[in-house]
């Protein structure tokens, strides 16, 4: 039996890092013919693109954001499709971001979005018996389930529960079969089998004579008989045998599975190798690559894969596209810590050693603990949020063991000599704007990650030598203002401690933080050697907005069509429009717009609002997505109601007040722990203890519903006791 470890967490980071390589190496070629990728690249074996801040995709969307399914699981049952199903109706903003939205009856994953949307339950949503063999056994069956080997380490019966379970929310059929075969070869892949027996353990648990196995099985048979071991005979034989020729639909599963067997087998366990060969294959190359870097990462560990070839250009990040803007800009080490998490818990085992201090809640935190992690981390000289210095002049880092303090490890800097004019910026991108990525695909949109009021803390420390100087930063991309905290000398190997509370301010958006250093008349030093221990940041916010100063950002989406948001915010469904200091917020049937971080717990939520037609004008606080929420506003005529969002609206609270459309009238929503009280003109009209598993935690934001325009404005959040008493 396997033992959880250390070395586990480690191997989760480096399968999910894998993952994400495997993406970033396939997407460039996704959909194109071996013949394609030859004309075009030759021999491929390093990122075709240099895409430097890598936009959304869907094979990193997915499975980030459906293994959050756990989390509604109660102790008494396991996972099932339902579960899923609500977590993807969560976290998929409707019809735009996180996966193709290619239309009903062709998209295989729109197809059963929308399904569920309408209350075809899960596993009918993707079914056979209702949408198809065709559109049931395309790719998606097996693109997403990497989480679910990633939480099942050595445990293939888990993994291959989770992955039926959550396969069948969208496929059936082979669908189903490869998301079972790939979280099982996860899981395996943490235990020392050879790769032939590894994909004959995985096969176990799949039907052997459905179309999927006899595809891995006709591959490995040809890979036996193959005396030259030359993958390309191999290409040409899954071509002729397996090609997209013989199976109908957008993307279907099989021939994919074919190239991803050839890859395994002809790879010859270097990751390199492996997922080169299977980017050269060709056809749906960021997924089928995306798999494989998992396996492998997970099978080789860290030391399997180059850094600077694979590592380096990512420098941990990772963006993504779903409902909740402070959820879609993350790294990686935060999606395998999540992972590892779970993996503890679901096998009933305590995180060993310094983990279970390193994976509790800093709020947003960079700590380190992963050998090579970066944490998105970037370097400038020239000062906080100046364009002086390009980033490849600023200086060097690199992650160490040789001088840390939280996690074992932490960022080494080293920069050329820091003068009075001469500054250096370590710091972190809080907030991304349309311009700041390679291009658009599944439509990523973002709330900052920090906000006034909140806390930053940090501990550093420095080389031998005086006149070294310190302090947190936080740079509004609005206006560019810095706000910093006090100017801390460095004392000589020893490590500082660093905190400051950003002042609130309106109209803000804190696209960026870290730390500024600088240098005193008496530091004569040609080189400054620099350890970053951690930086953490999060707390009660206290701000205030101010819609004049955002901005509507068009994006043409990847598949042609136009989407457009404002600034700061992730719309689920319907129309938005900046006039002046108003957002205007339209809908045919419902619309729903978020801002804030997932994080933030009580506080009170206030804004201006004029309802302009239709019966339903709605503030939202503790957002945790689509299906998770309370809302308070006017309900219907003569009505002001609060309401709790659990996979659908219900009126908690109602009273009577006669309010008219056209008129302003500013609302407050108060939340504390279970208890809301809610407040019109500066009167409390509601008071609620909700008893019945409360939301604690969530974002803010303002929905319409059933047909109606409502315009907003000095939305504010700020931190608010209340008696808790009704």
């Amino acid at each position: 039996m396997y033992r959880l470890s250390e070395e586990t967490i480690e191997r989760i980071y480096a399968g999910w890092l894998g993952k994400v390589i495997g993406i970033r190496l396939g997407a460039p070629v996704e959909g194109w013919s071996s013949r394609q990728i030859q004309e075009k690249y030759g021999e491929v074996w390093e990122y075709p693109v240099d895409y430097g801040n890598f936009a959304a995709d869907d094979d990193s969307n997915g499975p980030l954001f459906l293994v959050r399914a756990l989390e509604l699981v109660p102790e008494d049952r396991e996972l099932c499709a339902r579960d899923v199903a609500e977590a993807l109706l969560n976290y998929a903003p409707f019809e735009h971001g996180f996966f193709w939205w290619g239309g009903y009856g062709v998209s295989t994953e729109h197809t059963a979005y929308l399904n569920l949307r309408h209350g075809l339950g899960a596993p009918l949503s993707g079914s056979i018996a209702h949408n198809g063999a065709v559109m049931a056994e395309q790719i998606g069956g097996q693109i997403f389930v990497d989480c679910w080997g990633l939480v099942s380490p050595g445990n293939p019966e888990q993994a291959a529960g989770f992955a039926k379970e959550a396969a069948s929310v969208t496929h059936d059929g082979n669908g189903i079969y490869g998301g079972i075969f790939v979280a099982v070869c996860i899981s395996l892949a943490f235990e020392k089998y050879e790769m032939q027996e590894l994909i004959s353990q995985a096969l176990a648990y799949i039907p052997a004579d459905c179309a999927y196995a006899r595809a891995v099985k006709a591959v490995t048979e040809f890979w036996k008989n193959d005396r030259e071991k030359d993958w390309r005979n191999c290409l040409r034989y899954v071509q002729d045998n397996f090609g997209y020729d013989k199976y109908p639909g957008s993307c279907h599963i099989i021939p994919n599975a074919a190239v991803m067997i050839l890859a395994l087998l002809y790879g010859e366990d270097d990751f390199t190798k492996t997922l080169c060969i299977c980017n050269m294959c060709g056809w749906d190359t960021d997924c089928n690559v995306g798999n494989l870097g998992t396996i492998m990462g997970v099978r080789l560990g860290l030391a399997g894969i180059e850094y600077d070839r694979w590592r380096k250009p990512i420098n941990d990040l990772l963006i993504c596209s779903g409902t909740m803007g402070s959820l879609n800009i993350t790294d990686v080490p935060w999606g395998a810590s999540y992972m590892a998490g779970w993996a503890f818990r679901l096998a009933g085992e305590k995180l060993p050693g310094r983990w279970e201090e390193i994976l509790a809640d800093h709020g947003e935190s960079c700590h380190f603990a992963y050998p090579g992690s970066t944490h998105g981390m970037r370097l400038r000289s020239g000062g906080a949020g100046r364009q002086s210095g390009q980033d490849a002049q600023a200086g060097e880092m690199c992650n160490v063991p040789e001088s840390a303090c939280l996690g074992g490890r932490a960022l080494k800097i080293q920069a050329e000599r820091l003068t009075e004019e001469r500054s250096l910026s370590v710091y972190q991108k809080t907030y991304y704007r349309k311009e700041d990525l390679y291009d658009n695909r599944y439509e990523p949109a973002f709330s900052p990650k920090i906000y006034p009021g909140q806390r930053l803390r940090a501990r550093v420390l420095a080389d031998a030598g005086e006149g070294l100087y310190v302090q947190l930063y936080v740079l509004d991309v609005h206006d560019g203002e810095v706000m910093a905290g006090d100017k801390v000398l460095c004392p000589a190997e020893q490590w500082t401690d660093l905190e400051f509370v950003i002042p609130t301010k309106k109209g803000a958006c804190l696209g960026e933080t870290g730390l500024l250093f600088t240098a005193g008349k008496e530091r004569g030093e040609e080189k400054t050697v620099i350890y970053l221990d951690y930086l953490e940041y999060g707390g009660d916010p206290e701000y205030a907005m101010d819609f004049a100063a955002e901005k509507e950002e068009r994006w043409c989406e990847f598949w042609s069509s136009t989407q457009r948001e404002i600034t700061q915010f992730t719309r689920l469904k319907g129309g938005s429009w900046l006039e002046g200091e108003w957002l205007h917020l339209f809908c045919a049937d419902f619309a729903e717009t978020y801002t804030g971080s997932h994080r933030f717990q009580d506080y009170c939520l206030g804004a201006d609002i004029r309802p302009v037609c239709g019966e339903k004008h709605f503030l939202n606080v503790r957002v945790q997505g689509a299906m998770r929420s309370y809302a308070a506003g006017f309900d219907e005529a003569g009505s002001v109601a609060f309401l709790k969002n659990r996979n659908g609206y219900r009126v908690l609270e109602k009273a009577a007040f006669d309010w008219k459309a056209g008129e302003v009238y500013h609302v407050e929503i108060a939340c504390l722990g279970n208890f809301f009280n809610v407040w019109v003109n500066g009167k409390m009209v509601l008071c609620h203890e909700d008893k019945d598993n409360p939301f604690l935690t969530g974002a803010v934001g303002m929905s319409v519903r059933d047909g109606s325009h409502c315009a907003y404005s000095n939305l504010s959040v700020r931190k608010e006791e209340i008696s808790g008493q009704n």
